[in-house]
């Protein structure tokens, strides 16, 4: 017997039908449209991006951002002082665009999700195959060759000051040489559960965005737009919406499903400073920085960001008199963050006559403390790793150069003139049987709404303090094989 054809259809001209209906392909609707396709069901797989190949573009370049990230990745979380996030926008999500460093859930944090939002089977014998498993689909693995430079400046620093420093895996195929080994592809959602679901027998309908969702009777009604204008309809069975923590809720509530939707938005805020060393620590192939300093978890954690030309020039807009510096000197330069789990919650509202969400976040006086805490441990260890200079995203504060400017910032961070930014957004749909507080079920399960199920971010209960994919995808994983009585 042949294997199915792969379906990826153009702008529909009438009504799509299908069993199940899955609205967005970052990992946690990729994992679940693959696993229902092969599973037998006839699935339809949603995306309102466009379907890229890692290969469409250099990653972490100023084209990539264009391709591939929702509003060019510059999209504010609103308040006293916003918060940039980055949202994918393009088959696959969040897994195109992001370093692929993995982590699976701290024990704490499920812990606390246990007690707090009451959610079921969530024990480490529990979730374990289902970390396992995907941590195998995905080739999560570490580097075969040695670390970017401007990782182990970071390592070094840590290790100088006594404080805890880990090399974190990726998911990531290493196929490298004696002379180059850590080249290879990472192991985004179009080169692992895409493919999977395709040669299943799913269909794939990208550029398409799905506006409202309407019960009728025991189908659901999926309606939106392609790209070029044409409307789109889709009756299903069953939908999975997966459109990430800002996407889900805003899609609910313009259905009207607003109960306990929208109102929990977490994020991890970051703050940056660009450090310039005396030795060249960044090249155009330098890859991912792997090393994270977790000395302080989960209330700090520090690590290096991308490190591009485009984005040390984007990092040092706060000091727009050394910009020049960037052109003559970016090799001995690279961008480190500290990253916060913050007590605030934030909210994600539609708006009538606007195509994104309205998101709020309002940082507390103990987050801005959090943030100048962080941000001056995070000086520290560059400063012993060797940096001759730091230039923190903080408007009117110059460059430390030495840890007597650093004991000049303020104990708070002033909000307007502190740029911030995440790429970790969830927790604003969370599961579990509380329901004062929880929109789904333990198992992703809409409230009083049947066939009606969410996959992604959004379920996350809290803050992890670590990269959520992870979590996303065991989540996942255990979620769909429960809807098909196997979990």
């Amino acid at each position: 017997m042949s294997a199915p054809t792969p379906i990826v259809l153009d702008a529909p001209t009438a009504p799509l039908d299908a069993q199940v209906a899955v609205i967005g392909s970052g990992p946690g609707g990729a994992i679940t449209a693959a696993l229902l396709a092969e599973a037998g069901r006839d699935v339809l797989l949603i995306e309102e991006g466009a379907f890229l190949q890692l290969e469409s573009c250099t990653p972490f370049t100023l084209d990539e951002m264009v391709q591939k990230y929702r509003n060019g990745g510059i999209t504010p979380a609103l308040g006293p002082t916003p918060v940039a996030y980055v949202e994918g926008r393009c088959v696959g999500g969040g897994s195109e665009i992001n370093s692929g460093l993995y982590h699976r859930t701290p024990p704490e944090v499920l812990e606390r999700w246990r007690k707090e939002f009451q959610v079921e089977a969530i024990a480490d014998a529990d979730l374990s195959p289902h970390f396992e498993a995907c941590e195998r689909d995905v080739s999560v693995s570490r580097l075969p060759g040695a670390a970017p430079a401007a990782s182990l400046k970071l390592h070094d620093g840590a290790t100088k000051l006594g404080w805890k420093s880990l090399e974190i895996p990726r998911w990531f195929k290493y196929d490298g040489t004696s002379t180059s080994p850590n080249s290879g592809s990472r192991q985004s959602m179009t080169r692992t559960f895409v493919p999977r679901f395709l040669a299943a027998g799913g269909r794939l309908l990208p550029k398409s965005r799905i506006r409202q969702l309407r019960s009728e009777g025991d189908m659901w009604l999926a309606s939106g737009s392609h790209a070029d204008g044409t409307r789109v309809e889709v009756r299903a069975e069953t939908v999975f919406v997966c459109g990430g923590a800002v996407q889900t809720p805003a899609l609910l509530r313009r259905s009207g499903i607003k109960g306990n939707v929208g109102n929990s938005l977490q994020l991890h805020p970051t703050v940056k400073l660009t450090a310039r060393f005396r030795d060249r620590v960044n090249a155009s192939d330098m890859g991912v920085p792997v090393h994270q300093v977790k000395e302080f978890a989960p209330r700090l954690s520090f690590g290096c960001s991308i490190s591009a030309l485009p984005y040390l020039e984007l990092a040092m807009s706060d000091h727009p008199a050394h910009l020049r510096e960037v052109t003559a000197g970016w090799e001995r330069m690279a961008i480190y963050y500290a990253m916060i789990v913050s007590g605030s919650q934030g909210s994600v509202r539609a708006v009538p006559g606007f195509g994104d969400p309205l998101v709020r976040y309002r940082l507390t006086p103990e987050d801005m403390k959090l943030l100048a805490e962080g941000l001056a441990k995070l000086a520290e260890m560059l400063f012993a790793s060797g940096a001759e200079a730091l230039f923190p995203s903080v408007r009117g504060v110059e460059p430390f150069r030495s840890m007597d400017d650093v004991r000049r910032l303020p104990s708070m961070l002033p909000h307007g003139r502190t740029n911030l930014m995440t790429i970790h957004l969830f927790s604003s749909c969370p599961m579990g049987e509380n329901r004062d507080v929880c929109a789904a079920d333990s198992f992703g399960r809409v409230r009083g709404m049947k066939g009606l199920h969410i996959a992604d971010a959004s379920l996350l209960c809290t803050a992890p303090g670590v990269n959520p994919q992870g979590s996303v995808m065991a989540f996942a994983r255990r979620n769909v094989l429960n809807f098909l009585g196997r979990g």
